[in-house]
């Protein structure tokens, strides 16, 4: 089995060292094993894990609702809930894209008002 330090498990996941230890802490990231000095070693499981919550998180998922998922996903029986934590945050995303694209829409007509402005 593969394992990564702390560092290399910040670089794969994109999460800083303090971030990484900060999920585990909260509860948000499983425990994560550690060797026999006492150092934390990610397994490919815990890097997966880390690469769906920085979805989640760049989605803006806001950090209760991160721990919350944390939490259910230690056990298979929460499959039911993670699903409708997942389709939640699916309609938050899908609304903020909605929004972005309105707003992607007043730009382009501002920027249109100008180079009729500029004749260009």
């Amino acid at each position: 089995m593969t394992t990564y330090g702390p560092a290399e498990a910040a670089e794969r996941s994109g999460f800083s060292i303090d971030t990484l230890r900060y999920y585990e802490r909260e509860g948000i990231l499983p425990p994560v094993a550690r060797n026999s000095g006492g150092r934390r070693q990610y397994s490919d499981d815990d890097l997966a894990m880390l690469d769906f919550l920085r979805c989640l998180r760049d989605t803006g998922m806001p950090i209760e609702r991160l721990r919350r998922y944390g939490e259910l996903a230690r056990s298979d029986e929460t499959m039911p809930e993670r699903l409708d934590l997942i389709e939640e945050h699916t309609k938050v995303v899908e609304s903020r894209i909605a929004e972005l694209q309105s707003q992607r829409t007043r730009l382009e007509e501002k920027a249109a008002w100008y180079r009729e402005q500029l004749g260009s």
